[in-house]
Protein backbone atom coordinates (compact mmCIF):
# COMPACT_ATOMS: atom_id res chain seq x y z
CA UNK A 1 0.00 0.00 0.00
CA UNK A 2 1.46 3.57 -0.99
CA UNK A 3 1.92 6.55 1.66
CA UNK A 4 -1.19 7.95 0.28
CA UNK A 5 -3.09 4.54 0.70
CA UNK A 6 -1.95 4.32 4.40
CA UNK A 7 -2.79 8.07 5.29
CA UNK A 8 -6.33 6.94 4.11
CA UNK A 9 -6.87 4.74 7.00
CA UNK A 10 -8.66 5.30 9.88
CA UNK A 11 -7.76 4.27 13.27
CA UNK A 12 -10.51 1.28 13.35
CA UNK A 13 -8.52 0.04 9.76
CA UNK A 14 -5.30 0.29 11.67
CA UNK A 15 -6.07 -2.36 14.17
CA UNK A 16 -8.42 -4.40 11.41
CA UNK A 17 -4.92 -4.58 9.48
CA UNK A 18 -2.96 -4.95 13.56
CA UNK A 19 -4.88 -7.89 14.04
CA UNK A 20 -4.96 -9.61 10.41
CA UNK A 21 -1.31 -9.37 10.52
CA UNK A 22 -1.31 -11.30 13.87
CA UNK A 23 -3.69 -13.88 12.61
CA UNK A 24 -1.54 -14.31 9.94
CA UNK A 25 1.56 -14.46 11.85
CA UNK A 26 -0.18 -17.05 14.51
CA UNK A 27 -1.66 -18.73 11.58
CA UNK A 28 1.93 -19.54 10.25
CA UNK A 29 3.77 -20.27 13.33
CA UNK A 30 0.59 -22.72 14.25
CA UNK A 31 1.46 -24.70 10.78
CA UNK A 32 5.10 -24.87 11.64
CA UNK A 33 4.07 -26.01 15.24
CA UNK A 34 1.70 -28.53 13.91
CA UNK A 35 4.40 -29.70 10.99
CA UNK A 36 6.76 -30.28 13.54
CA UNK A 37 5.44 -31.93 16.51
CA UNK A 38 3.42 -34.35 13.39
CA UNK A 39 6.76 -35.39 12.04
CA UNK A 40 7.72 -35.94 15.40
CA UNK A 41 5.18 -37.94 16.60
CA UNK A 42 5.26 -39.97 13.13
CA UNK A 43 9.50 -40.44 13.77
CA UNK A 44 8.84 -41.53 17.21
CA UNK A 45 6.33 -44.16 16.41
CA UNK A 46 8.14 -45.48 13.17
CA UNK A 47 10.83 -46.24 15.71
CA UNK A 48 9.24 -47.10 19.28
CA UNK A 49 6.14 -49.15 17.28
CA UNK A 50 8.14 -50.83 14.38
CA UNK A 51 11.94 -50.55 13.86
CA UNK A 52 12.55 -51.63 17.36
CA UNK A 53 10.19 -54.46 17.20
CA UNK A 54 11.18 -55.29 14.54
CA UNK A 55 14.62 -56.03 15.38
CA UNK A 56 14.00 -58.04 18.47
CA UNK A 57 11.48 -59.83 16.74
CA UNK A 58 13.97 -60.81 14.17
CA UNK A 59 16.82 -61.50 17.00
CA UNK A 60 13.51 -63.66 18.35
CA UNK A 61 13.64 -65.68 14.47
CA UNK A 62 17.32 -66.54 14.49
CA UNK A 63 16.78 -67.92 18.04
CA UNK A 64 13.86 -70.20 16.10
CA UNK A 65 16.00 -71.06 13.24
CA UNK A 66 19.25 -72.04 15.60
CA UNK A 67 16.76 -74.01 17.48
CA UNK A 68 15.61 -76.40 13.94
CA UNK A 69 19.42 -76.38 13.07
CA UNK A 70 20.49 -77.64 16.88
CA UNK A 71 17.43 -79.89 16.92
CA UNK A 72 17.93 -81.48 13.92
CA UNK A 73 21.27 -82.28 14.36
CA UNK A 74 21.12 -83.64 17.70
CA UNK A 75 18.17 -86.27 15.99
CA UNK A 76 20.48 -87.16 13.56
CA UNK A 77 23.47 -87.91 15.76
CA UNK A 78 20.93 -89.14 18.80
CA UNK A 79 18.59 -90.94 17.11
CA UNK A 80 16.59 -89.58 20.27
CA UNK A 81 13.18 -87.90 18.99
CA UNK A 82 12.91 -85.42 21.42
CA UNK A 83 15.17 -83.46 19.59
CA UNK A 84 13.13 -83.51 16.77
CA UNK A 85 10.41 -81.01 19.13
CA UNK A 86 12.30 -77.70 18.74
CA UNK A 87 12.63 -78.49 15.28
CA UNK A 88 8.67 -78.53 14.76
CA UNK A 89 7.69 -75.78 17.37
CA UNK A 90 10.48 -73.66 15.24
CA UNK A 91 8.89 -74.28 12.21
CA UNK A 92 5.61 -73.60 13.99
CA UNK A 93 7.26 -70.59 15.76
CA UNK A 94 9.16 -68.97 12.33
CA UNK A 95 6.28 -68.91 10.30
CA UNK A 96 4.99 -66.49 13.08
CA UNK A 97 7.50 -64.54 12.96
CA UNK A 98 7.64 -63.97 9.05
CA UNK A 99 4.19 -63.15 9.52
CA UNK A 100 4.69 -60.23 12.88
CA UNK A 101 8.06 -59.13 11.30
CA UNK A 102 6.47 -59.00 7.60
CA UNK A 103 3.69 -56.20 9.10
CA UNK A 104 5.69 -54.42 11.23
CA UNK A 105 7.90 -53.89 7.89
CA UNK A 106 5.21 -53.08 5.62
CA UNK A 107 6.58 -49.87 4.62
CA UNK A 108 10.14 -50.67 4.28
CA UNK A 109 10.35 -52.97 1.31
CA UNK A 110 14.36 -52.99 1.47
CA UNK A 111 13.62 -54.93 4.88
CA UNK A 112 10.87 -57.39 3.74
CA UNK A 113 12.89 -58.58 0.77
CA UNK A 114 15.59 -59.42 3.04
CA UNK A 115 13.09 -61.20 5.16
CA UNK A 116 11.87 -63.00 2.12
CA UNK A 117 15.45 -63.91 1.60
CA UNK A 118 15.97 -65.63 5.14
CA UNK A 119 12.31 -67.43 4.60
CA UNK A 120 13.47 -68.61 1.34
CA UNK A 121 16.88 -69.78 2.22
CA UNK A 122 15.22 -71.45 5.20
CA UNK A 123 12.72 -73.03 3.57
CA UNK A 124 15.23 -74.05 1.06
CA UNK A 125 17.24 -75.91 3.93
CA UNK A 126 14.66 -77.83 5.33
CA UNK A 127 13.57 -78.92 1.81
CA UNK A 128 17.00 -80.20 0.68
CA UNK A 129 18.31 -81.02 4.04
CA UNK A 130 16.43 -81.12 7.23
CA UNK A 131 13.37 -82.72 5.86
CA UNK A 132 15.57 -85.62 3.72
CA UNK A 133 17.96 -86.72 6.20
CA UNK A 134 14.71 -86.42 9.15
CA UNK A 135 12.95 -88.83 6.95
CA UNK A 136 15.67 -91.38 6.22
CA UNK A 137 16.19 -91.37 9.66
CA UNK A 138 13.31 -92.19 10.86
CA UNK A 139 13.13 -94.73 7.80
CA UNK A 140 16.28 -96.66 9.67
CA UNK A 141 18.69 -95.93 7.42
CA UNK A 142 22.40 -95.14 8.51
CA UNK A 143 23.27 -91.26 7.99
CA UNK A 144 27.05 -91.23 7.58
CA UNK A 145 28.93 -88.10 9.32
CA UNK A 146 29.51 -86.19 5.87
CA UNK A 147 26.23 -86.48 4.83
CA UNK A 148 24.79 -85.20 8.20
CA UNK A 149 27.36 -81.95 7.61
CA UNK A 150 26.03 -81.64 4.04
CA UNK A 151 23.67 -79.01 5.60
CA UNK A 152 25.79 -76.48 7.29
CA UNK A 153 26.61 -74.74 4.10
CA UNK A 154 23.14 -73.70 3.55
CA UNK A 155 22.50 -73.10 7.29
CA UNK A 156 25.15 -70.82 6.97
CA UNK A 157 23.35 -69.01 4.74
CA UNK A 158 20.54 -68.79 6.53
CA UNK A 159 22.90 -67.25 9.39
CA UNK A 160 24.46 -64.76 7.01
CA UNK A 161 21.39 -63.56 5.85
CA UNK A 162 19.89 -63.18 9.50
CA UNK A 163 22.73 -61.37 10.55
CA UNK A 164 22.91 -58.89 7.76
CA UNK A 165 19.06 -58.29 7.98
CA UNK A 166 19.93 -57.86 11.55
CA UNK A 167 22.67 -54.84 10.44
CA UNK A 168 19.99 -53.33 8.33
CA UNK A 169 17.38 -53.35 11.16
CA UNK A 170 19.76 -51.91 13.49
CA UNK A 171 21.25 -49.14 11.11
CA UNK A 172 17.47 -48.44 10.26
CA UNK A 173 16.48 -47.75 13.90
CA UNK A 174 20.20 -45.43 14.22
CA UNK A 175 19.08 -44.30 11.34
CA UNK A 176 15.53 -43.25 12.73
CA UNK A 177 16.63 -42.39 16.29
CA UNK A 178 19.26 -39.55 14.34
CA UNK A 179 16.74 -38.36 12.46
CA UNK A 180 13.87 -37.89 15.46
CA UNK A 181 16.69 -36.31 17.47
CA UNK A 182 17.54 -33.67 14.58
CA UNK A 183 13.61 -33.30 14.22
CA UNK A 184 13.69 -32.94 18.40
CA UNK A 185 15.79 -30.36 17.61
CA UNK A 186 14.24 -28.94 14.77
CA UNK A 187 10.96 -28.52 16.76
CA UNK A 188 12.83 -27.26 19.97
CA UNK A 189 13.99 -24.33 18.32
CA UNK A 190 11.04 -23.40 16.18
CA UNK A 191 8.95 -23.30 19.77
CA UNK A 192 12.24 -21.08 21.45
CA UNK A 193 11.78 -19.14 18.27
CA UNK A 194 8.04 -18.80 18.49
CA UNK A 195 7.99 -16.11 21.31
CA UNK A 196 10.79 -14.30 20.43
CA UNK A 197 8.97 -13.86 16.85
CA UNK A 198 6.05 -12.48 18.70
CA UNK A 199 7.40 -10.53 21.35
CA UNK A 200 9.53 -8.94 18.42
CA UNK A 201 6.08 -8.66 15.69
CA UNK A 202 4.52 -7.38 19.14
CA UNK A 203 6.95 -4.51 20.07
CA UNK A 204 7.34 -3.72 15.88
CA UNK A 205 3.36 -3.29 16.09
CA UNK A 206 3.45 -1.87 19.02
CA UNK A 207 6.01 1.03 17.91
CA UNK A 208 4.07 1.26 14.44
CA UNK A 209 0.57 1.88 16.38
CA UNK A 210 2.56 4.63 18.37
CA UNK A 211 4.25 6.35 15.40
CA UNK A 212 0.52 6.17 13.43
CA UNK A 213 -1.95 6.55 16.11
CA UNK A 214 -0.86 7.24 19.46
CA UNK A 215 2.06 10.25 18.44
CA UNK A 216 -1.04 12.09 16.59
CA UNK A 217 -3.40 12.16 19.39
CA UNK A 218 -0.86 12.94 21.89
CA UNK A 219 -0.61 16.20 19.51
CA UNK A 220 -4.06 16.71 19.20
CA UNK A 221 -4.45 16.16 23.05
CA UNK A 222 -1.96 18.47 23.56
CA UNK A 223 -3.28 21.66 21.32
CA UNK A 224 -6.45 21.10 22.54
CA UNK A 225 -5.20 21.37 25.86
CA UNK A 226 -3.19 24.72 24.71
CA UNK A 227 -6.66 26.25 23.14
CA UNK A 228 -8.95 25.14 26.38
CA UNK A 229 -5.95 26.96 28.32
CA UNK A 230 -6.84 30.06 26.25
CA UNK A 231 -3.89 29.87 23.59
CA UNK A 232 -6.49 30.06 21.31
CA UNK A 233 -4.01 30.85 18.57
CA UNK A 234 -2.05 27.67 18.99
CA UNK A 235 -2.60 26.16 15.52
CA UNK A 236 -4.31 22.33 15.46
CA UNK A 237 -2.41 19.68 13.94
CA UNK A 238 -3.52 17.44 11.57
CA UNK A 239 -1.66 14.26 11.55
CA UNK A 240 -2.17 10.64 11.79
CA UNK A 241 -5.11 7.74 10.19
CA UNK A 242 -8.29 9.56 8.33
CA UNK A 243 -10.07 9.93 11.44
CA UNK A 244 -7.90 11.31 13.61
CA UNK A 245 -7.15 14.37 10.79
CA UNK A 246 -10.69 15.16 10.63
CA UNK A 247 -11.78 15.52 14.15
CA UNK A 248 -7.97 17.53 14.72
CA UNK A 249 -9.67 19.45 11.55
CA UNK A 250 -12.86 19.91 13.28
CA UNK A 251 -11.21 21.58 16.37
CA UNK A 252 -9.40 23.72 14.25
CA UNK A 253 -12.11 24.87 12.29
CA UNK A 254 -13.81 25.55 16.01
CA UNK A 255 -10.69 27.23 17.24
CA UNK A 256 -10.78 29.22 14.18
CA UNK A 257 -14.58 30.43 14.60
CA UNK A 258 -13.98 30.33 18.59
CA UNK A 259 -10.97 33.28 17.84
CA UNK A 260 -13.87 34.88 15.31
CA UNK A 261 -16.30 34.93 17.97
CA UNK A 262 -13.99 36.15 20.67
CA UNK A 263 -13.30 39.33 18.42
CA UNK A 264 -16.57 40.05 17.59
CA UNK A 265 -17.49 39.41 21.51
CA UNK A 266 -14.72 42.32 22.21
CA UNK A 267 -16.47 44.35 19.74
CA UNK A 268 -20.13 44.06 21.25
CA UNK A 269 -18.02 44.08 24.95
CA UNK A 270 -17.35 47.73 23.79
CA UNK A 271 -20.74 48.62 22.55
CA UNK A 272 -22.02 47.42 26.05
CA UNK A 273 -20.14 49.13 27.81
CA UNK A 274 -20.55 52.51 26.07
CA UNK A 275 -24.50 51.29 26.68
CA UNK A 276 -23.95 50.74 30.07
CA UNK A 277 -24.07 54.84 31.03
CA UNK A 278 -27.03 54.83 28.32
CA UNK A 279 -29.02 51.99 30.65
CA UNK A 280 -28.09 53.63 33.62
CA UNK A 281 -29.37 56.71 33.04
CA UNK A 282 -32.83 55.10 31.83
CA UNK A 283 -32.34 52.77 34.60
CA UNK A 284 -32.73 56.51 36.88
CA UNK A 285 -35.36 57.97 35.05
CA UNK A 286 -37.86 55.07 35.31
CA UNK A 287 -37.27 54.99 38.87
CA UNK A 288 -38.27 58.88 38.68
CA UNK A 289 -41.41 57.35 36.26
CA UNK A 290 -42.34 55.06 38.71
CA UNK A 291 -42.53 57.57 41.37
CA UNK A 292 -44.30 59.59 39.61
CA UNK A 293 -46.92 56.83 38.54
CA UNK A 294 -47.01 56.05 42.21
CA UNK A 295 -48.28 59.79 42.78
CA UNK A 296 -50.59 59.28 39.85
CA UNK A 297 -52.00 56.47 42.05
CA UNK A 298 -52.46 58.31 45.01
CA UNK A 299 -54.28 61.34 43.19
CA UNK A 300 -56.25 59.18 41.18
CA UNK A 301 -57.76 57.60 44.23
CA UNK A 302 -58.46 60.77 46.41
CA UNK A 303 -57.75 64.00 44.49
CA UNK A 304 -59.66 62.89 41.26
CA UNK A 305 -63.04 60.79 43.07
CA UNK A 306 -63.62 64.03 45.05
CA UNK A 307 -64.98 66.04 42.07
CA UNK A 308 -67.09 62.72 40.95
CA UNK A 309 -68.32 62.88 44.50
CA UNK A 310 -69.37 66.29 44.45
CA UNK A 311 -71.12 65.62 41.40
CA UNK A 312 -73.09 62.83 42.24
CA UNK A 313 -73.75 64.62 45.49
CA UNK A 314 -74.99 67.64 44.31
CA UNK A 315 -77.37 66.22 41.45
CA UNK A 316 -78.47 63.96 43.79
CA UNK A 317 -79.48 67.23 45.47
CA UNK A 318 -81.08 68.95 42.67
CA UNK A 319 -83.72 65.94 42.24
CA UNK A 320 -84.65 66.25 45.59
CA UNK A 321 -85.42 69.49 45.84
CA UNK A 322 -86.47 70.25 42.83
CA UNK A 323 -87.37 67.28 41.41
CA UNK A 324 -91.44 68.83 41.17
CA UNK A 325 -90.26 71.76 39.06
CA UNK A 326 -88.23 69.47 36.97
CA UNK A 327 -90.20 67.82 33.75
CA UNK A 328 -89.24 63.77 33.33
CA UNK A 329 -86.58 65.27 30.66
CA UNK A 330 -85.11 66.83 33.31
CA UNK A 331 -84.89 64.20 36.03
CA UNK A 332 -83.75 62.10 33.45
CA UNK A 333 -80.50 63.95 32.88
CA UNK A 334 -80.04 64.71 36.39
CA UNK A 335 -79.73 60.80 36.61
CA UNK A 336 -77.60 59.96 33.41
CA UNK A 337 -75.28 62.62 35.48
CA UNK A 338 -75.07 60.77 38.86
CA UNK A 339 -75.12 57.39 36.79
CA UNK A 340 -71.62 58.62 34.98
CA UNK A 341 -70.08 59.97 37.94
CA UNK A 342 -70.67 56.61 39.47
CA UNK A 343 -69.41 54.52 36.97
CA UNK A 344 -66.50 56.54 36.76
CA UNK A 345 -65.91 56.05 40.22
CA UNK A 346 -65.80 52.41 39.96
CA UNK A 347 -63.63 52.55 36.37
CA UNK A 348 -61.35 54.57 38.89
CA UNK A 349 -61.17 52.00 41.75
CA UNK A 350 -61.21 49.22 38.78
CA UNK A 351 -58.31 50.45 36.96
CA UNK A 352 -56.56 50.83 40.25
CA UNK A 353 -56.90 47.43 41.80
CA UNK A 354 -56.04 46.45 37.81
CA UNK A 355 -52.41 48.22 38.24
CA UNK A 356 -51.77 46.95 41.99
CA UNK A 357 -51.82 43.71 40.87
CA UNK A 358 -48.23 42.42 41.50
CA UNK A 359 -47.09 45.75 42.55
CA UNK A 360 -48.81 46.45 45.50
CA UNK A 361 -50.47 43.09 46.18
CA UNK A 362 -46.65 40.88 46.84
CA UNK A 363 -47.43 39.37 49.82
CA UNK A 364 -45.91 35.47 49.34
CA UNK A 365 -46.49 33.22 51.42
CA UNK A 366 -48.46 29.65 51.55
CA UNK A 367 -52.28 30.34 51.23
CA UNK A 368 -54.92 27.51 51.68
CA UNK A 369 -57.46 27.95 48.67
CA UNK A 370 -60.10 26.70 50.70
CA UNK A 371 -59.84 29.59 53.16
CA UNK A 372 -59.54 32.32 50.34
CA UNK A 373 -62.94 30.51 48.24
CA UNK A 374 -64.87 30.71 51.77
CA UNK A 375 -63.76 34.21 52.07
CA UNK A 376 -64.85 35.01 48.30
CA UNK A 377 -68.46 33.16 48.84
CA UNK A 378 -68.80 35.29 51.71
CA UNK A 379 -68.41 38.64 49.88
CA UNK A 380 -70.73 37.20 47.60
CA UNK A 381 -73.54 36.59 50.15
CA UNK A 382 -75.97 39.54 49.34
CA UNK A 383 -75.60 38.26 45.40
CA UNK A 384 -76.44 34.66 46.49
CA UNK A 385 -79.49 35.59 48.21
CA UNK A 386 -80.47 37.51 45.68
CA UNK A 387 -79.69 35.09 42.59
CA UNK A 388 -80.60 31.86 44.60
CA UNK A 389 -76.80 31.05 43.42
CA UNK A 390 -75.64 27.56 44.46
CA UNK A 391 -71.59 26.55 44.22
CA UNK A 392 -70.08 22.98 44.18
CA UNK A 393 -67.07 22.92 45.38
CA UNK A 394 -64.72 19.80 45.86
CA UNK A 395 -64.05 18.10 49.16
CA UNK A 396 -60.44 19.61 49.53
CA UNK A 397 -58.61 22.39 47.30
CA UNK A 398 -54.53 22.21 47.46
CA UNK A 399 -52.41 24.85 49.63
CA UNK A 400 -50.97 27.44 47.15
CA UNK A 401 -47.64 30.09 47.41
CA UNK A 402 -49.03 33.58 46.60
CA UNK A 403 -50.78 36.49 47.68
CA UNK A 404 -53.42 35.79 50.19
CA UNK A 405 -55.55 39.05 48.77
CA UNK A 406 -54.66 38.51 45.08
CA UNK A 407 -55.94 34.67 45.33
CA UNK A 408 -59.13 35.83 47.04
CA UNK A 409 -60.11 38.18 44.28
CA UNK A 410 -59.50 35.57 41.59
CA UNK A 411 -61.92 33.33 43.00
CA UNK A 412 -64.32 35.73 43.85
CA UNK A 413 -63.74 37.60 40.53
CA UNK A 414 -64.42 34.36 38.42
CA UNK A 415 -67.48 33.11 40.51
CA UNK A 416 -69.23 36.69 40.52
CA UNK A 417 -68.55 36.77 36.69
CA UNK A 418 -70.59 33.11 36.68
CA UNK A 419 -73.70 34.56 38.54
CA UNK A 420 -73.62 37.90 36.64
CA UNK A 421 -73.87 36.22 33.50
CA UNK A 422 -76.34 33.54 34.54
CA UNK A 423 -79.50 32.00 32.26
CA UNK A 424 -82.36 33.91 32.65
CA UNK A 425 -84.61 31.01 32.56
CA UNK A 426 -82.94 29.05 35.66
CA UNK A 427 -80.76 29.73 38.83
CA UNK A 428 -77.59 29.81 38.49
CA UNK A 429 -75.30 26.88 39.66
CA UNK A 430 -71.53 26.98 39.87
CA UNK A 431 -69.09 24.45 40.11
CA UNK A 432 -65.12 24.35 41.36
CA UNK A 433 -62.89 21.53 39.62
CA UNK A 434 -59.26 20.64 40.69
CA UNK A 435 -57.12 18.81 39.17
CA UNK A 436 -53.40 18.16 39.57
CA UNK A 437 -51.35 17.85 36.52
CA UNK A 438 -48.10 18.21 37.29
CA UNK A 439 -45.72 17.29 40.72
CA UNK A 440 -45.83 20.88 41.82
CA UNK A 441 -48.74 22.64 38.91
CA UNK A 442 -52.41 22.34 40.02
CA UNK A 443 -55.25 23.09 37.48
CA UNK A 444 -58.58 24.75 38.67
CA UNK A 445 -61.58 25.62 36.44
CA UNK A 446 -64.76 27.26 37.43
CA UNK A 447 -68.06 26.01 35.44
CA UNK A 448 -71.32 27.82 35.06
CA UNK A 449 -74.60 26.69 33.53
CA UNK A 450 -75.27 30.75 32.25
CA UNK A 451 -75.13 32.05 29.22
CA UNK A 452 -71.72 30.68 28.03
CA UNK A 453 -69.27 32.46 25.99
CA UNK A 454 -68.83 31.69 21.86
CA UNK A 455 -65.19 30.13 21.15
CA UNK A 456 -64.28 32.89 18.68
CA UNK A 457 -64.32 35.52 22.13
CA UNK A 458 -61.90 32.79 23.56
CA UNK A 459 -58.83 35.32 23.64
CA UNK A 460 -60.99 39.15 23.77
CA UNK A 461 -62.50 38.10 27.04
CA UNK A 462 -59.26 38.42 28.89
CA UNK A 463 -58.93 41.63 27.53
CA UNK A 464 -59.01 44.93 29.71
CA UNK A 465 -62.61 46.90 28.32
CA UNK A 466 -63.55 44.38 26.05
CA UNK A 467 -66.96 44.12 26.27
CA UNK A 468 -69.37 41.36 24.25
CA UNK A 469 -72.60 42.42 25.41
CA UNK A 470 -74.40 46.39 25.91
CA UNK A 471 -73.71 48.14 29.03
CA UNK A 472 -77.27 48.37 29.75
CA UNK A 473 -77.89 44.57 29.28
CA UNK A 474 -74.89 43.55 31.99
CA UNK A 475 -73.24 46.28 34.37
CA UNK A 476 -69.17 46.33 34.42
CA UNK A 477 -66.58 47.80 33.46
CA UNK A 478 -64.43 45.07 31.28
CA UNK A 479 -61.68 44.55 33.44
CA UNK A 480 -63.01 41.16 35.79
CA UNK A 481 -61.59 39.12 34.06
CA UNK A 482 -58.47 40.87 32.96
CA UNK A 483 -57.70 41.45 36.51
CA UNK A 484 -57.96 37.59 36.84
CA UNK A 485 -55.41 37.00 34.20
CA UNK A 486 -53.01 39.00 35.68
CA UNK A 487 -53.01 37.65 38.83
CA UNK A 488 -52.53 34.31 37.46
CA UNK A 489 -49.60 35.33 34.97
CA UNK A 490 -48.32 36.92 38.44
CA UNK A 491 -48.55 33.26 40.17
CA UNK A 492 -46.97 31.98 37.07
CA UNK A 493 -49.70 29.94 35.94
CA UNK A 494 -51.83 30.78 32.90
CA UNK A 495 -55.65 31.00 32.51
CA UNK A 496 -58.41 30.33 29.59
CA UNK A 497 -61.68 29.46 28.19
CA UNK A 498 -62.03 25.92 27.99
CA UNK A 499 -63.78 25.76 23.97
CA UNK A 500 -64.41 22.00 24.63
CA UNK A 501 -66.50 22.40 27.44
CA UNK A 502 -70.23 20.58 25.78
CA UNK A 503 -73.29 21.56 27.50
CA UNK A 504 -74.55 25.30 29.01
CA UNK A 505 -72.52 27.70 29.69
CA UNK A 506 -68.70 28.36 30.66
CA UNK A 507 -65.61 26.90 31.58
CA UNK A 508 -62.91 28.68 32.79
CA UNK A 509 -59.85 26.77 33.83
CA UNK A 510 -56.56 28.22 35.52
CA UNK A 511 -53.17 26.75 37.06
CA UNK A 512 -51.37 27.77 39.55
CA UNK A 513 -48.34 26.21 41.31
CA UNK A 514 -47.48 25.12 44.74
CA UNK A 515 -44.09 26.64 45.10
CA UNK A 516 -43.36 29.90 44.28
CA UNK A 517 -42.58 31.07 40.62
CA UNK A 518 -39.72 31.73 39.20
CA UNK A 519 -38.19 35.56 38.77
CA UNK A 520 -38.44 35.11 34.82
CA UNK A 521 -42.20 34.46 35.00
CA UNK A 522 -43.09 37.20 37.28
CA UNK A 523 -41.15 39.53 35.18
CA UNK A 524 -42.97 38.21 32.25
CA UNK A 525 -46.35 38.65 33.76
CA UNK A 526 -45.84 42.18 34.68
CA UNK A 527 -44.47 43.33 31.45
CA UNK A 528 -46.88 41.51 29.77
CA UNK A 529 -49.19 43.58 27.76
CA UNK A 530 -52.43 44.85 29.25
CA UNK A 531 -55.30 42.85 28.32
CA UNK A 532 -58.87 42.17 30.12
CA UNK A 533 -62.13 41.05 29.46
CA UNK A 534 -66.12 41.31 30.15
CA UNK A 535 -66.76 40.65 33.73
Amino acid sequence: MTGRGWRRLTVQNWFVVMIAAITIVVGICTVVGAVMLERTNRLSDHLTDRLSPARIEGTELQTVLVDQETGVRGYLLTDNRQFLEPYASGVVAERRQYELIEGLLRDRPDLVKGLHEIRDAAAAWRKEYAEPLIADKQAGKEISAVRAESGKPAFDQVRTLLAAQNDRLSKARDDARTELAAVHNLRNWAFIAMPIFFLIFGIAIAVLLRRAVGRPLDELRVASRHVAGGNFNHHIPAHGPADIREVALDVEAMRTRIVAALEASREHEAMLSSQAADLDAQAVELRRSNAELEQFAYVASHDLQEPLRKIATFCQLLAKRYGDVLDERGAQYIHFAVDGATRMQGLINDLLSYSRVGRLYDARRPVNLELKLDKALQNLAATFEETGAVVERPDSLPQIVGDPTLLSLLWQNLIGNAIKFRHPDRPPVIRVECEQVQEKEWRFCVRDNGIGVDPEFADKIFVIFQRLHSREAYSGTGIGLAMCKKIVENHGGHIWLDTSHSGDGARICFTLRTDTPSSETRIAAATSSTRGSSS
